[in-house]
């Protein structure tokens, strides 16, 4: 283990974490961790999920309590009760899972809970006016009188950002601020971290993208099982040196073989239009992984909810091996075949509160059915199985999923839709937050699907992952199909080409 220099004497840190512990029923969540982050830089904060990245920031901003050590904060000892103590010594932190009021407007979301007031009414001018202001300063185009839940996750990652920096911050943590940007949107998100590393604020910077990661920060602390391994200059560490310090091993390839070999035509989708793009048309053969490149707001996820049912199709057809389906609801897609894993697992995806048992099983719950019963062995036999077989992290069947690291939440929602025995897996972005350990067991998960004879579509927005997995790869631009291209005989520069066609 290697640490920089000056990491444990204090001097010359705005924050130090030192011997952090925390401890949940049956979980060692952190033990004796540390961390010291110097003014005004980007230090990254890696391990695979479960390694306590998160559970380390929440016990910084007052979320969890810890059980030992102590925080340190511009040379002085700090003890947060709750995240509104950590905002007003000014550190503020832009949580992975984005928790707007949907139905407020953007300024309001930014100033919740201490509105500017103007002779007893809130004073909805100088709100407007202050953030604007903050917006001009970052370079972020969003009007802050529509309602957040109209803006697509990218502009709700932009304004978190900018409430975090609201509030004066001398410290900002980012956990996994660009798993739902573009990479045009990332080197936008990378400017705004310059502007704040010039203004002397430091950013704790959580991200699986370890390209990224070498690129923006200028420290690395790497974590596993909830201890410290260890802390580097960027310029010192590489991608697999992280690797091997982040899983313990080395990991050789990032991508598992692929060994499946595209049979006959599984799903035909015919010139398929709903109220936000048309004319698209493509095949899916039986073992085949294909995949859908675009920029946000090209529809890609458009496609894969029109498919299964969450959006009513305009025109077009949809024909599953020869016959013509009309999946007027998700009920009636699962019935016929189709499942589909959605982008926002914490919002659409899983039952936050509800044992990984419930979460399993949901989506197949007539099959436990035993008159007004539910059959408990066939339960506990099925879950025991796909707890084993997908690898699946947790401490026992009845412990709630939203205890779990984003990672084995992600394989719980597999696991479900496995259960159901699908033919069609539509996968909505499947590896997002998810560490570099987890995302390669993913890929294994989803080669066992194609290998099994069941056809698989999936949406992404790192160009590597579909290259690394899929057989071909379909790009949308705009709301139209503009190519489908072999993912052998295929450029990245190809794909971006046709990503902006009809722009």
């Amino acid at each position: 283990m290697e640490k920089q220099g000056n990491v444990s004497s204090g001097a010359g840190f705005v924050l130090q974490m030192r011997g952090i512990s925390k401890e949940f029923p049956g979980v060692k969540a952190l033990e004796s961790m540390e961390l010291s982050v110097r003014p005004g830089t980007v230090h990254a904060l890696v391990g695979e999920n479960g390694a306590g990245k998160s559970t380390l920031m929440k016990c910084l901003f007052g979320m969890y309590a810890v059980d030992a050590g102590e925080i340190i904060l511009d040379g002085e000892p700090v003890k947060f009760a709750n995240p509104a103590e950590a905002l007003k010594r000014h550190v503020s932190m832009v949580h992975q899972e984005l928790n707007q009021v949907p139905r407020q407007t953007v300024m309001e979301n930014i100033w919740l809970g201490r509105y500017p007031v103007k002779s007893g009414f809130v004073d909805e001018k100088k709100m407007l006016g202050d953030t604007q202001k903050i917006f001009e300063s970052l370079n972020i185009n969003v009007d802050p009188r529509v309602e957040s839940g109209d803006l697509p996750v990218s502009q709700k990652q932009m304004v978190e950002i900018a409430k975090a920096v609201s509030y004066n911050a001398k410290v900002i943590v980012m956990d996994e601020p660009t798993s739902s940007l573009t990479e045009k949107e990332v080197e936008h998100l990378f400017a705004i971290m310059e502007k704040l590393k010039a203004n002397n604020t430091s950013i704790i910077y959580i991200s699986h993208k370890l390209e990224e990661i070498l690129r923006i920060s200028d420290d690395v602390t790497v974590m596993r099982d909830g201890k410290w391994i260890a802390t580097k200059a960027a310029g010192d560490i590489t991608i697999d040196e992280m690797i091997k310090l982040m899983v313990g091993r080395d990991l050789t390839e990032r991508y598992p073989e692929k060994k499946a070999v595209p049979g006959e035509v599984l799903l035909s989708v015919e010139d398929l239009a709903c109220s936000e793009f048309s004319g698209v048309s493509f095949e899916l053969h039986k073992n085949e992984i294909l995949g859908i490149a675009g920029l946000v707001g090209s529809k890609r996820t458009e496609v894969l909810e029109t498919i299964f049912g969450m959006r009513q199709v305009k025109s077009g057809r949809i024909v599953l091996e020869g016959r013509e389906l009309h999946n007027k609801n998700p009920l009636t897609a699962m019935k016929n075949g189709f499942a589909m894993l959605t982008e926002e697992r914490r919002h659409d995806g899983i039952f936050s509160g509800l044992s990984v048992t419930f979460n399993l099983i949901i989506s197949n719950i007539k099959a436990y059915a035993k008159k007004l019963f539910l059959n408990n062995r066939m339960i506990v036999s099925d879950v025991d199985s796909m707890i084993a077989s997908m690898n699946i992290k947790t401490p026992d069947r009845n412990a709630a999923i939203g205890n779990l690291s984003g990672g084995n939440q992600q394989k719980v929602i597999f696991g479900r839709w496995l259960l159901t025995k699908p033919k069609v897996l539509l996968l909505d972005e499947p590896t997002r937050g998810v560490d570099v350990g987890a995302k390669y067991e993913i890929y294994q998960l989803i080669n066992r699907l194609a290998e099994e004879g069941r056809g698989v579509i999936i949406v992404s927005s790192e160009m590597p992952e579909l290259f690394g997995v899929c057989d071909r790869i379909l790009t949308m631009s705009n709301g139209r199909l503009s190519g489908i291209f072999d993912a052998k005989d295929v450029s990245q520069v190809e794909i971006m080409e046709a990503s902006v066609l009809y722009l």
